[in-house]
């Protein structure tokens, strides 16, 4: 009896822990985000020390797109006209970016967001974890 108090608890501290987004939140988006690291089903973790690429994210209303742009020495990036368009649905207190390419479709679902941090899960139940990029310059 003690152990099944227990694990309800546990179910209800995981349940009302999950941060509900709004589309006000979405806003918090746009703009650069880099990957820190990747947390598989398994427990075990990706981690991203220097990126090549990062994300750019414009959201406006439900619609948007995501461009992988590259950091250049200048505090600059350089884009390219690759990019994936998204269709945000809401549903349920769950915020889920539906992208698409010409060669793909696929989904995340926004775990979390704040002005410096973005958790996305996709289908495979892969969280990723992002931080808000800082232009690099040698200046």
């Amino acid at each position: 009896m003690r152990n099944f108090f227990i694990a309800v608890v546990a179910l209800v501290l995981l349940v009302s822990c999950k941060q509900d987004i709004t589309e006000k939140d979405l806003a918090k988006i746009n703009g650069y985000w880099e990957i820190e690291k990747a947390e598989l089903p398994d427990g075990s973790k990706k981690e991203y020390k220097i990126n090549s690429t990062i994300d750019f994210f414009e959201i406006k209303g439900k619609k948007g797109f995501r461009k992988k742009v590259m950091p250049q020495l200048d505090g600059k990036y350089l884009m390219n006209d690759l990019s994936e368009t998204i269709v945000v649905d809401i549903a349920d207190g769950d915020v889920i970016f539906n992208y698409a390419t010409p060669y793909a479709k696929w989904k995340e679902t926004i775990v979390s967001i704040s002005d410096d941090k973005l958790v996305v899960k996709n289908d495979q139940d892969i969280e990723y974890y992002y931080k808000k990029a800082k232009p690099f310059s040698v200046k």
